[in-house]
């Protein structure tokens, strides 16, 4: 696939773009906590507005579709119950159990934010000493680390979104040029979401 600065007019068969869809959720991402969520923007006025807010780019101004890629870094606690809860079979095995049920939350929890950032420090100091004897994932321990992790699995489901389109004879152009405060007020999203990209698909312009 290539990036396209530039779309003709034809629109993407509704059919098309929920396929894609669909296989952006079946991307890998960590511990299928599943960190995500995509806003398909297809109100008219909220599509101009979203283009200005992605600096009026061509890619953004002419897509057939816009859909703005979120991580959470905090849907996590609701994924890890629901996958207890779903799983297939009567009887969770225990290391399962072990993991969903209380690791997560050890791994994923945010600390308490304080002044000097003590909280995120003490984290930091639990797991590095937990590695001085067995290997121990260090981070995630702040706000800023959820961030990463949760942006490392939404770019992965977004290049099977964008991988999708391309099956399909459509193209995309991922953006990260966009004003994030606008894209919030006009997607809705609030504390502990963040964009991640603007995704723009269409049919290929010859000037694209």
């Amino acid at each position: 696939r290539r990036s396209v600065r530039r779309f003709t007019d034809e629109p993407i068969p509704e059919a098309v773009v929920q396929e894609c869809l669909d296989l952006a959720l079946l991307a890998p991402n960590s511990s299928n906590l599943q960190m995500w969520n995509f806003y398909r923007v297809v109100n008219p006025d909220k599509r101009v507005q979203l283009a200005k807010a992605c600096m009026n780019q061509g890619a953004a101004r002419t897509a057939a579709e816009l859909i703005v890629c979120t991580g959470n870094t905090r849907n996590w606690k609701q994924h890890s119950r629901d996958v207890l809860k779903q799983w297939p079979g009567e009887k969770i095995p225990k290391v399962v159990k072990q993991y969903y049920g209380g690791l997560t939350t050890f791994m994923y929890g945010t600390v308490p934010m304080d002044f000097l950032g003590l909280g995120a420090r003490t984290k930091k100091a639990v797991r590095d000493a937990i590695g001085l004897i067995y290997p121990m994932m260090r981070n995630p321990n702040s706000e800023a680390e959820l961030q990463l992790w949760a942006a490392k699995s939404v770019a992965l489901a977004c290049e099977n979104l964008m991988l999708g389109f391309r099956a399909h004879g459509f193209d995309t152009c991922p953006m990260e040029g966009f004003d994030e405060a606008r894209v919030r007020k006009i997607c809705g999203y609030g504390k502990g979401e963040f964009t991640v990209m603007v995704i723009g698909a269409g049919r290929r312009h010859e000037k694209g």
